[in-house]
């Protein structure tokens, strides 16, 4: 079987330049597995690489999708398999990176997500379930219904609560029940990069503040005056929700970065725990991030 290459792990860890340079070394496409990347005009928020940090490497699933859009990891993954496949009939071995790990699973595994494509009228009942009753009755509804996804989901893990209760409530099967398990569909190497932990948090520090410098509030404030509003997916994500918030609240840049700064070392932790389940993921010190280590493990 061809080899797929897979740089994942917490935000941060300098997934994006590893990649670039794996794909400069083997003259190969990149594969984003970024649930903010395939959102438009989401660019500084998101650390979106430029064109001239691309270094003229293909890179798919970036900027697929409206910021008014609803997107799945079943949309990601229906959109993303056929250009991996057909990498591989080119001989090209595919580069897998990003952080959201439900889309890297989604690419190597075979999953079925219930077998059910988005169902926007499901999905609008109880995002409207949520806003009219709050995060901890909606968790409730779906640990009532399958008890054992919701143990795995977060709380304010609304958007894949949202998807489960959706999944149930068309298919009339818990996501919990469905025999996906971990069978890998190809022959794979995935690393991530382990940063010390204090050392991580201080990357995202300088990251969220170099955001800043760019532009943050204004990237929003445009978003805003091009008609996304609060209750779109895009503006769920981390670092856009925290400042749209504050913009409402009357606080001051400090409050905000300080607030982004918290939240994304948390979901750095989650990424942390979802990876390091990740079979036969290897872990690289920092200073063996590097295109030789990569290519010894390619070539075990």
């Amino acid at each position: 079987m061809k080899k797929i290459l897979v740089i994942c792990g917490p935000t941060a860890s300098g997934k994006t330049s590893l990649a670039i340079n794996c794909a400069l070394k083997w003259n190969t496409e990149i594969i984003s597995a970024d649930s903010q990347l395939v959102y438009k005009d989401l660019n500084i928020g998101t650390a979106k690489p430029s064109k001239s940090e691309m270094q003229g490497v293909i890179h798919h699933m970036i900027d697929v999708a409206l910021p008014k859009q609803k997107y799945s990891v079943f949309d990601y993954s229906a959109a993303a398999q056929p250009v991996l496949d057909n990498m591989l009939k080119e001989n090209k071995m595919p580069i897998i990176c990003g952080g959201t790990g439900f889309y890297v699973n989604s690419l190597l595994f075979e999953f079925g997500y219930g077998g059910v494509a988005a169902n926007s009228a499901a999905r609008l009942k109880y995002e409207k379930y949520l806003k009219d009753n709050g995060k901890q009755a909606l968790y409730d509804k779906l640990k009532s219904c399958d008890a054992e996804t919701a143990e795995k989901l977060h709380i304010n893990d609304t958007k894949r609560i949202i998807r489960a209760l959706e999944i149930y409530e068309v298919s009339g099967r818990k996501k919990s029940d469905q025999n996906d398990g971990l069978k890998a569909k190809y022959d794979y190497v995935a690393v991530a990069v382990n940063y010390d932990r204090e050392e991580l948090y201080d990357r995202i520090n300088l990251r969220v503040d170099k955001m800043f410098e760019d532009g943050l509030i204004e990237e929003v404030k445009n978003l805003l005056k091009s008609g996304i509003d609060e209750n779109c997916q895009c503006m769920q994500a981390i670092g856009y929700k925290e400042v749209l918030q504050c913009l409402k609240n009357g606080d001051n840049e400090s409050t905000m970065r300080n607030i982004i700064k918290q939240n994304t070392r948390h979901y750095a932790k989650r990424q942390i725990t979802f990876f390091k389940k990740l079979p036969n993921i290897v872990w690289l010190a920092p200073s063996e991030a590097n295109t030789d280590r990569i290519a010894e493990l390619i070539n075990d």
